[in-house]
């Protein structure tokens, strides 16, 4: 398969990521096509749908090997759980599927045209293999169940963030800030730790601790900045 695209977010590494789509809408993404897709055609009646599938490598996971069962963060990861009951990036073939809203369709001088999309569960960089429009009347079913994993959706921690340090970010990040904080970056295996963290995001490294269900920000270090479209 051929990557299409690439995806910019504001995080550089997987730490902190939400972990699934659509979680955090305040979180905006870009993408780029890669110089053979940059077409204008190729996008033609896509501005008329509010969602879209992306379809995508975890390609900080390929391996040689794989293994039929895998530890689900969320369970603790101490217990295992068949690899095609999760949506681990160990996978036979490493291939991520997420759902995400289409804010907006820019055409750029340099990069060709460009979606904007908010809700991505991806790290910057990460490749992209196909988009697919999202359609409510087939892809929507209200009556479905989530396994396992539905009980832990409702998770969430109180945060704590002093507005001096809230004010080191730009105000556009502030929000997805706070809510990707609140879904708690740790891993499961690493909830009762209270040793200090840091999350990469946005060009910035906020550090904090997570202590009777309340994660406080203890400093918020600006990074190198990076190149970006």
């Amino acid at each position: 398969m051929n990557i299409i695209a690439r995806i910019h977010t504001d995080f550089p590494t997987k730490f902190g990521i939400p972990r699934q789509s659509g979680l955090i809408d305040a979180l905006e993404g870009l993408i780029v096509f890669e110089p053979a897709y940059r077409n204008p055609d190729a996008l033609r009646g896509l501005e008329g749908f509010s969602h879209i599938w992306l379809i995508w490598q975890f390609s900080q996971a390929v391996r040689e090997d794989w293994s039929p069962t895998v530890r689900p963060p969320r369970l603790g990861g101490n217990t295992r759980m068949g690899v095609f009951a999760t949506r681990s990036p160990f996978r036979p073939n490493p291939i991520g599927l997420s759902c995400v809203r289409l804010s907006r369709i820019e055409l750029h001088g340099e990069y060709g045209p460009v979606l904007y999309v908010r809700g991505a569960d991806l790290m910057d960089g990460t490749p992209i293999y196909d988009i697919k429009p999202y359609l409510p009347q087939a892809d929507c079913h209200p009556d479905a169940t989530g396994g396992f994993a539905g009980e832990t959706a409702l998770y969430a921690l109180e945060v704590d963030f002093p507005p001096a340090l809230m004010s080191r970010l730009p105000e556009s990040r502030r929000e997805a800030a706070r809510l990707m904080l609140a879904q708690d970056p740790r891993p499961g295996y690493k909830r009762r730790d209270e040793r200090p963290f840091g999350v990469a995001f946005a060009g910035f490294d906020i550090r904090f601790t997570v202590h009777d269900g309340v994660l406080r920000v203890h400093d918020v270090v600006r990074l190198a900045k990076e190149d970006r479209p």
